[in-house]
């Protein structure tokens, strides 16, 4: 069955490595907070000024105070510091963080990524999403495969409007684990517990790459 919110946040924290900087985007990719393995060792970063968050705080711990970018509360752990959104762009722009988790609207087959706008829609504006594509070597990205109405959000083209070009790595979604190929295309690597590969092929509108079997997700 395809993952939940809590699955693709499980499998996305697989992908992390001790001594990493980390940024985790608004939505799917802050619950990965809660989900990293006991034996590393990483120091998560906000773009609103914050070093070293720690997981979702219990409600005795909530302090309206320390949020994240999202403005959702957090924790902060032994060691953590804040500081000003322009020194925060200044590590995100000087290429201090080893790995960016965001999530999408729209990725296509090349790698461009969609995530901050949907025309005629009123949005604040695009919050960091712009700065952390542009400077970030490694991007995953978090999201559904389809759409509320049934439609890819895997696209050989982007319709709605980019945040970034040829910028993502991978993407974990709630039926696959995708890289984006070289050529261009999706590389399927893995599927959701008990989904097919053919439900996959479905659920993607770009090119999709599969080579020998596809092993299933360990969650």
């Amino acid at each position: 069955m395809a993952l939940d919110k809590i699955g693709i946040a499980k499998r996305i924290a697989q992908e992390i490595q001790t001594g990493w900087y980390i940024n985790l985007g608004i939505g799917i990719p802050t619950l990965v907070a809660n989900y990293l393995p006991q034996n590393i060792e990483v120091v998560l970063q906000s773009e609103n000024g914050l070093l070293g968050i720690g997981p979702f705080p219990l409600e005795k711990e909530v302090d309206p105070d320390l949020i994240n970018a999202g403005k959702q509360t957090i924790t902060m752990l032994q060691g953590s510091s804040l500081f000003d959104s322009a020194e925060s762009f200044g590590m995100i722009r000087g290429g201090h963080v080893d790995l960016t988790i965001l999530g999408a609207m729209e990725v296509s087959e090349t790698g461009d990524i969609a995530n901050w706008k949907i025309p005629g829609k009123m949005v604040k504006g695009m919050g960091g999403a712009m700065d952390l594509v542009a400077s970030a070597d490694n991007i995953i990205v978090a999201m559904q495969h389809v759409s509320r109405s049934g439609n890819s959000k895997l696209l050989k083209q982007c319709s709605l409007p980019i945040t970034g070009l040829n910028c993502v790595k991978k993407i974990i979604t709630d039926l696959a684990v995708l890289e984006i190929a070289s050529e261009g295309g999706f590389r399927l690597l893995e599927r959701a517990p008990g989904i097919s590969v053919e439900e996959i092929e479905q659920a993607t509108s770009g090119k999709l790459i599969i080579a020998n079997d596809i092993p299933e997700m360990i969650i």
